[in-house]
């Protein structure tokens, strides 16, 4: 799998910084990008990697049911990793508060990382700002508990897809605030404006600290395959990614 998505999963998991690269030490991540910017493609693609290295399930939390597989790869279509992505559509924010609540007494093995896709439709039951937050800690929460059944050096990822508006509202910006608290690494899908005739994102990835900020391009072509290759500006840069190709639709 491509190191991009190796790299985010590694700046999803709850653990403390790996031994050997201590610049993708472990944080929970959020996924930001306006509608049809691939967030979905890319958490589902997350799910795949993190379901083929044999460790634990994953854990994919989203409103609605998927209406096809947003990334079409022979991977997306193996059963072993398939069956060990586990969805779950909490439908309110407050049935996504009990399931959050009640994986402490879940039985069987621990996800090995914890997706959720559509913040912001959950965030959008006008919720206060504290109730906001309580969300946001009640999910690190969740995978530092299942990180500590994993024991020392391991841990279950976190990464969190929330969707942008193109015109800022005052609530959404404090919202927004609230998470970055609690989410210091984040990944920003935006438009590329270059004027190409394909779906190009310019995915910047900011560790919060714990690593040096990366860019990269994320191509999507009109049969729905999905391109990551480095920004142009990285591409002379050794520790850049060197791309990838994968299938998926946004």
């Amino acid at each position: 799998m491509a190191e991009t998505l190796r790299r985010m999963l590694s700046l999803g998991r709850a653990a403390g910084p790996r031994e050997d690269d201590a610049a993708e030490a472990g944080s929970p991540l959020l996924l930001l990008g306006g509608p049809g910017s691939g967030k979905t493609a890319l958490l589902f693609a997350a799910a795949l990697e993190a379901a083929g290295e044999g460790r634990g399930p994953v854990l994919f939390l989203t409103r609605r049911p998927l209406q096809s597989l947003p990334y079409r790869t022979p991977a997306a279509f193996d059963p072993l990793r398939l069956q060990k992505i586990h969805f779950r559509y909490p439908p309110s924010t407050r049935e996504l508060l009990q399931l959050l609540c009640s994986a402490h007494e879940a039985r069987g093995p621990a996800p090995f990382l914890l997706l959720l896709d559509g913040l912001e439709e959950y965030l959008a039951e006008d919720l206060e700002p504290q109730e906001a937050a309580y969300l946001a800690a009640l999910l690190l929460d969740t995978a530092a508990h299942f990180g500590h059944q994993f024991g020392p050096g391991q841990g279950c990822g976190l990464i969190v897809a929330l969707q942008t508006q193109e015109e800022e509202v005052s609530g959404d910006a404090l919202q927004l605030s609230i998470l970055q608290r609690y989410f210091p690494a984040r990944c920003w899908l935006q438009p590329d404006t270059s004027g190409s005739r394909q779906r190009c994102f310019r995915a910047c990835l900011e560790p919060g600290g714990l690593g040096h900020k990366a860019e990269w391009c994320v191509t999507f072509q009109p049969d729905g395959e999905m391109t990551i290759t480095p920004w142009p500006t990285q591409a002379g840069d050794p520790n850049s990614d060197k791309g990838s190709r994968s299938g998926g639709q946004s």
